[in-house]
């Protein structure tokens, strides 16, 4: 990889797929919405999913 590559983003899946009331999945907490469109999101969209992934994270119950 050299430097002006970007390291491509994995999906957070963690094959624990159940969407809460809200929407959001209580395994990767990103919305169906999100996961379904995982695939054709550019890297910088997939940062800013994972921005949200990590504060919808720290307010989980679980």
């Amino acid at each position: 990889m050299t430097e002006n590559e970007v390291k491509p983003i994995a999906s957070p899946c963690v094959s624990i797929c159940a969407l809460d009331d809200s929407d959001i999945c209580v395994g990767c907490h990103r919305s169906g919405q999100e996961i379904a469109g995982w695939g054709a999101k550019s890297e910088a969209e997939k940062a800013e999913i994972m921005v949200k992934v990590r504060e919808r994270e720290k307010s989980a119950y679980i």
